[in-house]
């Protein structure tokens, strides 16, 4: 799509360290243009293999005006096609998730296999090739069990790096070996880029969750230094270190890894100490399953953060994983996804219960989706103007906000303004 000159404008004025200008959460406009610019062009985390545990299983994402079929084959990969039939455009699929043989078409029974090839399409005559007529196929990546798709041509090519860096770091907690215990769907009333900052910052985490923060410490992202903390953060300094020394003895990579600002498919990852007992996000801190994942021998190995941009995040612990996807609906709303996975094998009832499983993140999406809220109702306010990010406790939103002007304005000054830079792992830099 075009970018008006108006837009152009607010990409060249932003203002490092501040939030973004009012239209970039609020304007129609802006929010075609996410979706091209960004949702149509890079790496989008939707699944987990767990979504499609057997062969013939599906499910559908939907991304503005394009719905995506995901489908194991009978080879047990996991493909993704757009859920439009090649005869007259018909859906396929209008269930969010199923099972089937074959894929049908509701309309006039044009059949394909689980490879998108077209299999059977009566009335077409002796001269119709069915070999033209396969599905479109979407480009998915499954990263140790998450899945990303993109709807691109070319899609950004730097997943590589992404997927060299981070397999070592999610491989262990197994997540292929998973099942989706729970999910829960939350429409937030505020701009999908509201709820990603929120995301990127625990500045407000004390005042705002207390059931997150048993198992967080107050110092684990990000905190000014003083005389009064001085000493507690040295000791949570310490504890890291040493942690991380043991986990990585353990194979368990556990170091800072941040590519937010640089690269294409820019993506974060840390493993912290928890607090309390120190094994799982849950209400006292201990393990929600019986069940460990992978191999562990242990529960207390802290919490594996890893985010993607432009839309994901996910806590690996010991016990279980829980995976946040966004989807942006319109300039005022946005999906929040959310997975918690335990091991295949655990019972429900007797390893663990889904009500201590999702406490902690079903008040702490909550108490998150009236943030975004407010701050929603903020913005469009006359009185709002681009505040300054904290830069002892929101470098991180700062970094999320950086990457998303970059890849505005490389999209505004590609030629054909359709392509992404797949070429190297540098966001192109923006004009001041």
């Amino acid at each position: 799509m075009k970018v008006s000159a108006d837009v152009r404008a607010m990409i060249e004025r932003r203002k490092k360290g501040h939030t973004l200008a009012a239209p970039f959460y609020a304007s129609e406009e802006v929010h075609a243009l996410d979706m091209d610019a960004i949702f149509r062009r890079h790496w989008i985390q939707v699944a987990v293999e767990p979504d499609v545990p057997e062969a013939g299983d599906y499910m559908t994402v939907e991304l503005g005006n394009d719905s995506i079929l995901i489908v194991r084959d009978d080879d047990m990969q996991i493909r993704a096609f757009h859920n439009v039939c090649r005869h007259r455009g018909a859906r396929l699929c209008s269930s969010e998730k199923g099972s089937l043989g074959n894929i049908v078409c509701p309309y006039h029974s044009w059949t394909y296999n689980l490879n998108g090839d077209l299999m059977f399409a009566e009335h077409m005559g002796e001269q119709f090739d069915k070999c033209k007529h396969s599905l479109k196929r979407v480009h998915l990546e499954n990263l140790a069990g998450l899945i990303f798709i993109c709807l691109a041509e070319t899609p950004p090519a730097d997943f590589a790096v992404l997927r060299a860096s981070m397999e070592p770091y999610l491989l262990p907690h197994g997540l292929a070996d998973c099942k989706v215990a729970a999910a829960i769907d939350i429409i937030e009333k505020g701009n999908w880029k509201l709820t990603m900052e929120n995301n990127r910052e625990c500045y407000h985490c004390v005042a705002n969750h207390p059931e997150l923060t048993i198992s967080l410490y107050e110092y684990g992202f990000g905190y000014q230094r003083s005389a009064d903390n001085e000493e507690a953060m040295a000791a949570f300094d310490k504890t890291v270190e040493e942690r991380t020394k043991q986990w990585e003895a353990m194979n368990l990579p556990s170091k800072e890894i941040d590519r937010l600002a640089d690269l294409v498919s820019g993506f974060r990852t840390q493993r912290l100490p928890l607090d309390r007992s120190g094994e799982s996000q849950t209400m006292d801190a201990k393990v929600a399953s019986k069940k460990l994942l992978g191999g562990f021998q242990q529960a207390d190995l802290g919490g594996l953060s890893f985010w993607t941009q432009p839309n994901s995040w996910h806590h690996f612990m010991s016990d279980h994983i829980v995976s946040f996807s966004v989807i942006p609906l319109s300039a005022g709303e946005t999906l929040v996804r959310t997975k918690w996975l335990v091991h295949k094998d655990a019972k429900e009832g007797i390893d663990y219960n889904v009500d201590n499983l999702t406490a902690v993140w079903r008040a702490t999406n909550d108490q998150d989706r009236a943030l975004v809220e407010f701050s929603q109702l903020g913005v469009t306010s006359s009185a709002y103007e681009p505040g300054p990010y904290s830069p002892f406790t929101e470098g991180l939103v700062e970094k999320f906000c950086e990457w998303y002007i970059g890849r505005l304005d490389d999209y505004a000054n590609t030629p054909d303004e359709a392509s992404v830079n797949t070429h190297g792992e540098k966001v192109v830099s923006f004009k001041r």
